[in-house]
């Protein structure tokens, strides 16, 4: 048995040549069109010398290069690596090492970045989008990247069947306890995966989906990317979040479905001239990378009168693992298992829990959606399994017909005096608040208790207050243990390129 996962843009240029497959600012470009600039990419890949399973770091903002980049590597029978934009020679050195990459795709501002790091290792080639430059370093060799897109295009053109579970992606987790991990995600699990998307949302050659998240993140490239192009729909490039320009797109392109993380949709609802846009054609929201707090969910579907679908998954998971479906959802979950997925909760000592609210354990996957491990790293890809298992570091507990309960990250989860205290649950309460914007809740080491709770908010324009009002507000709404007895006003919430709230800024630094 054989399989790319490249074979979704072929299938689609196949039953929806015609059809817009990127809309990105006043460029578009049809599914037929896109597939022929993929073979040429995939075309002047194999000229080069990639050889099937060779890695490809690409380093590209949300263009529509990005797109013909990935399905070009991938037909050349390559390992796509797909890489943040903002990352310095230093932190792509170490993926360029653990990966033996040799070639590289990268933008103009960031490409002297990508050169340092293939130099570092030896050299290579790479190709740049935009003015090349300036660019070069000892072994290596630049070229321009319209010399890929406008390759002769072979006959027939470059499609190598991989097998199933040969690496399609490797994605580099952010590597907060030591160097990045590559995280290895198949051709079958990606392809099951956009599946699993399109189901939930009820995706097709109409949907119009807003691809704001960054395409080398995992819900941006699985979730949103894949997902449209398998649909045969269409893909609204976005270079960055921006609100008025969300909302813009949305009124004129007509879009039909937007993925984010909470942090967009609370800019959007608290966006001024949001009612002077026409958002009608809206049928779907995603929402997924933090815990979402139910205030939030529902004033967007009040002000959008659309459903906000909560979905749950990281990385390792490709990356959905539990979604809410349209016909089957629970209000403030996270949803239930995809199919051909299995989700358990287990204690400290790897007891399955039983289902109730006061049975929380780590959630652990097993199914199609788990990795199949790090690369070149076996003794953490032996950590992250338990008897195939996939061990994932969150908190929740199940209620009876299997829908999961978000409680929080294993590693946020605060001790106070010996009872567990899960930041979410303080931060739904503190969303509450008329004059809250956004918050965060953190453990800071107290001499006493082992960890004291501490807030950190923000306030709506044309709010005041202060702290102890906060603390009250709370007090008066939780159990004594969990109010916080420390809370700090801050003017703006430190967040990561995806608009997650970055609470290690802002926990004390051990």
């Amino acid at each position: 048995m054989t399989f790319n996962l490249a074979s979704i843009l072929r299938d689609s240029a196949r039953r929806h040549s015609d059809n817009a497959a990127i809309v990105a600012g006043d460029q578009t470009i049809s599914y037929g069109e896109l597939d022929r600039l993929s073979d040429a990419v995939a075309s002047g890949l194999v000229a080069a010398g990639l050889q099937p399973g060779d890695t490809v770091m690409l380093q590209l903002p949300n263009v529509p290069e990005f797109v013909m980049a990935m399905h070009g590597i991938l037909k050349a029978g390559g390992v796509l690596i797909p890489v943040n934009t903002l990352y310095k020679a230093g932190e792509l050195s170490w993926v360029v090492e653990n990966a033996s990459t040799r070639f590289a795709i990268s933008v103009d501002s960031s490409a002297k970045e990508a050169a340092g790091a293939l130099t570092q290792n030896g050299g290579g080639q790479l190709w740049v989008l935009g003015d090349p430059s300036g660019i070069a370093g000892d072994g290596l060799v630049v070229h321009p990247f319209a010399e890929l897109s406008a390759h002769a295009v072979s006959d027939p053109p470059p499609f190598v069947q991989r097998d199933p579970g040969d690496t399609a992606i490797l994605l580099y987790t952010s590597g907060t306890t030591g160097k990045p991990k590559g995280v290895q995600l198949t051709h079958f699990q990606l392809y099951m995966n956009a599946g699993a998307h399109i189901e939930a949302f009820q995706m097709g050659p109409g949907s119009k989906i807003i691809a704001v998240m960054p395409l080398f993140h995992a819900l941006g490239l699985s979730g949103i990317l894949n997902a449209t192009v398998r649909a045969g729909g269409t893909v609204l490039l976005l270079p960055k979040f921006d609100t008025e320009a969300v909302l813009a797109t949305i009124q004129r392109e007509g879009a039909t479905h937007i993925h984010g993380v909470p942090t967009m949709y609370h800019s959007l609802l608290h966006f001024p001239g949001l009612a002077s846009y026409d958002t009608s054609t809206l049928a779907f929201c995603g929402s997924a990378g933090a815990a979402i707090a139910a205030e939030i969910i529902d004033r967007v579907e009040q002000t959008f009168g659309v459903q906000i679908l909560e979905m749950y998954g990281l990385t390792e998971s490709g990356p959905v693992a539990t979604i809410n479906m349209p016909d089957d959802r629970r209000a403030y979950s996270i949803g239930k298992a995809v199919p051909g997925v299995d989700i358990e909760l287990w204690d400290e000592a790897k007891n399955r829990l039983p289902r109730g609210r006061e049975h929380i354990g780590e959630i652990m996957i097993r199914g199609h959606n788990t990795m199949s491990g790090y690369l070149n790293n076996p003794e953490a890809t032996a950590a992250a399994f338990t008897n195939g298992w996939l061990h994932t570091g969150d908190l929740a507990w199940m209620d009876e017909d299997g829908f999961l309960f978000f409680a929080d990250r294993k590693k946020e989860l605060i001790i106070r005096g010996g009872y567990n205290i899960y930041p979410s649950e303080v931060e739904e309460v503190l969303y509450t608040n008329p004059k809250v914007s956004e918050a965060a809740v953190v453990g800071v080491p107290d001499e006493r208790l082992g960890e004291e709770v501490k807030a950190f908010i923000t306030l709506k324009p044309g709010e005041s207050g202060e702290p102890q009002e906060f603390v009250d507000f709370v007090k008066e709404r939780l159990a004594a243990y969990k109010y916080p007895r420390i809370v700090e006003i801050i003017t703006e919430m430190p967040k990561s390129p995806t608009g997650k709230i970055l609470k290690k800024e802002l926990a004390p630094k051990s």
